[in-house]
């Protein structure tokens, strides 16, 4: 077990004072076996009124209202977590899963819903078709088969920082061979999902001690990765742009079907767009 301090700021600078509109934070460490809240708070400049709700995915979701105009907007977050996963987690896998192509339960199917449902249109089947050179036989271990999509992603595709807004298309990501780590996340994804598995994104943020080979390095903005359904184990992390399984370095904040329901900070102002003039964000996670 460790303990771990995420401090998590982020800043925008308008060239002239601005109304801001609601925004909304997904900032609060999503707590679970393996991740306990010691605690979290959130200051916001200028003075913001919060208010706390859940999403249908159970995160934590903090609406900030503001009431005078401002030039400048900064939104820091600091948590204390504990983190208890394993570095090699062993996964306890149903016997009717162990080996694919399996089918979920009829609960489970329903319940994962549109997350078995690729979300990006595959229309000459090119992510289908690449998904499939990773199936070895029929039968094919279902973990193994996991496994190899994870790290290989990483291998085929190399990683780029990207301070832009938006995801690249997974074909996009395939065919540029280059992309983010919300890139590579969603590629995974829509891989798994176009075989049929049951998958979501998760956002949050990244510790490593040792910072050699880990993308992002330090200073860092948030990571992003995904979580893949297999019945028995249930939802198993896999880290595409570290080639990681298991969340022995990862602090989850929220999860969701698409990225764009898991954006750490998301809001507007009532202005022109020339009114806007930078963003910039920054985390640190230390022991």
């Amino acid at each position: 077990m460790i303990t771990l301090k995420i401090q998590h700021r982020t800043k925008y600078r308008y060239g002239k004072p601005v109304s801001l509109q609601p925004h909304r934070l997904m900032l609060r460490p999503r707590e679970g076996h393996s991740l306990k809240l010691i605690s979290f708070h959130v200051t916001i400049t200028p003075d913001a009124a919060l208010a706390w709700s859940q999403d249908v995915a159970g995160n934590a979701i903090a609406t900030a209202s503001f009431h005078a105009t401002t030039d400048h907007l900064s939104i820091e977050s600091v948590a204390e977590v504990q983190l208890d996963a394993v570095r090699w987690p062993v996964f306890d896998i149903a016997a009717s899963a162990i080996s694919y192509p399996f089918r979920y339960s009829d609960d489970d199917r329903t319940d994962l819903g549109a997350l078995t449902v690729q979300q990006y249109p595959d229309a000459t089947m090119e992510l289908r078709d690449w998904a499939r050179t990773f199936v070895r036989g029929n039968p094919t271990d279902t973990l193994s088969l996991l496994k190899d999509v994870n790290a290989w992603i990483p291998v085929w595709i190399a990683y780029e920082s990207r301070d832009d807004e938006g995801t690249q298309t997974p074909v996009q990501t395939l065919n540029r061979r280059r992309g983010s780590c919300r890139d590579l996340a969603v590629l995974l994804v829509e891989v798994v999902r176009s075989l049929g598995f049951g998958a979501r994104l998760v956002s949050g943020y990244l510790y490593s001690p040792d910072q050699a080979g880990v993308v992002p390095a330090i200073p860092q903005t948030t990571h992003a990765w995904a979580e893949i359904y297999v019945s028995g184990a249930g939802w198993i992390t896999f880290d595409p742009t570290n080639a990681t399984v298991g969340g022995s370095n990862l602090i989850p904040v929220a999860v969701g079907r698409d990225i764009r329901q898991v954006a750490p900070v998301s809001g507007s102002f009532v202005g022109i767009s020339e009114d806007f003039q930078n963003m910039s964000a920054e985390v640190f996670v230390t022991s």
